[in-house]
């Protein structure tokens, strides 16, 4: 898959760091939407449907959790993958991303850029709209 070819929804309430994100992700040439908000992002996943999203879990009006919820009960959206990019890294946190469907869980201060690029790359290439490879890398270990 080329990368013009591939949409994401990135859905973040950090202004630098949506910033960061959509600038890096057009600079590799994917199609980008951005939502600063948990319900904008949720509603853009159906109008949109994009081939993946990476959604932070501290949101407001609805947080991560509550958008991946909707996501995966919604027929149009339940096949999308999801990447959850955030700088919550408790076990509990992780394992409640996981058990509601994301296809892997990325923490902030230990992934760059071009880092969750190759993530982009690898979950897409592995077909994960038919898969659903959940791993845990990036996660402090003490915290695990």
């Amino acid at each position: 898959m080329n990368n013009s070819d591939i949409t994401i929804l990135l859905i973040e309430d950090d202004t630098f760091l949506l910033n960061m994100y959509v600038d890096k992700f057009e600079i590799e040439g994917f199609q980008v939407h951005a939502a600063d908000d948990g319900e904008k992002g949720a509603k853009m996943a159906l109008e949109k449907n994009p081939d993946i999203i990476l959604l932070d879990i501290m949101l407001p009006k609805l947080d991560g959790f509550g958008v991946l919820e909707k996501l995966k009960s919604d027929a149009k959206t339940k096949d999308i993958p999801v990447i959850l990019l955030t700088n919550l890294s408790q076990k509990e946190d992780v394992d409640r991303g996981i058990a509601l469907g994301a296809n892997d869980y990325l923490i902030k201060s230990h992934f760059m850029p071009s880092d969750v690029v190759a993530k982009i790359k690898k979950i897409l290439g592995d077909d994960s709209r038919d898969g659903n490879e959940k791993i845990k890398e990036g996660v402090d270990n003490e915290n695990v």
